[in-house]
């Protein structure tokens, strides 16, 4: 699964991972984190998602990293925005306000870039990988995030052989697994949602559940 998919899946419009509201799940749980105003909080693969805004209206300085420039078109665009943009190295920053999203690869990225971040909420980044680019994803991305940085990962949990992601599911175990050596893990919440998804239960999914994770790193 490599970027052209992704490109792809945008300039198709084919972005049903996207949200018109902001997510209740982050609404809920986001407060018990505990993550300070004036905190700066790591978006990945951001897309387009209402999410940020609202992250920044906590009063939180928002890092979104997202690889299709028309996502971050239509971000700004729809959020009557006007950013300034710089070039780096590493990618073009994009900032407006409180909100920077940067165009990059996010294994590509500085990792100083991610060093500075004091929390992550994580929607739609993990579940958006297989299995092999978890593991990277959880070494490279969340393996760069300081110590004591806070966080909420959102997952989804259905049979895989059921349906062929994305969005892929991610058990308990498997998140354990994936960060248990670094990271304090509280399942928060577990919720049936088939009912209200008609997408999965349409490809013949018979079970799917989403799960809400607080996280906060040990060391660095």
């Amino acid at each position: 699964m490599d970027a052209d998919f992704w490109l792809q899946r945008w300039r198709e419009g084919r972005t049903g991972f996207h949200r018109s509201e902001v997510m209740p799940l982050l609404q809920k749980h986001w407060p018990s984190l505990g993550v300070p105003r004036g905190a700066r909080v790591l978006v990945p693969l951001c897309g387009k998602t209402l999410d940020m805004p609202w992250l920044a209206a906590q009063g939180l300085q928002v890092r979104g990293v997202e690889l299709a420039p028309l996502a971050i078109e239509q971000f700004f665009a729809e959020q009557e925005l006007h950013p300034q943009a710089r070039e780096t190295e590493y990618g073009t920053h994009y900032v407006a306000g409180d909100i920077e999203i940067i165009r990059a690869d996010v294994f590509a990225i500085d990792k100083s870039l991610l060093a500075e971040c004091d929390a992550i909420y994580d929607r739609a980044a993990l579940i958006a990988l297989p299995p092999p680019m978890r593991e990277r994803y959880a070494r490279e991305v969340y393996g760069a995030l300081p110590a004591g940085c806070r966080g909420l990962l959102i997952t989804l949990e259905y049979p895989q052989a059921e349906m062929e992601g994305p969005p892929f599911s991610v058990d308990e175990r498997e998140v354990r697994r994936l960060f248990g050596g670094h990271w304090d893990i509280g399942l928060r919440e577990r919720r049936d949602i088939l009912a209200d998804q008609p997408m999965f239960s349409g490809q013949g999914v018979t079970a799917l559940n989403t799960a809400v994770y607080a996280l906060r790193r040990r060391d660095a």
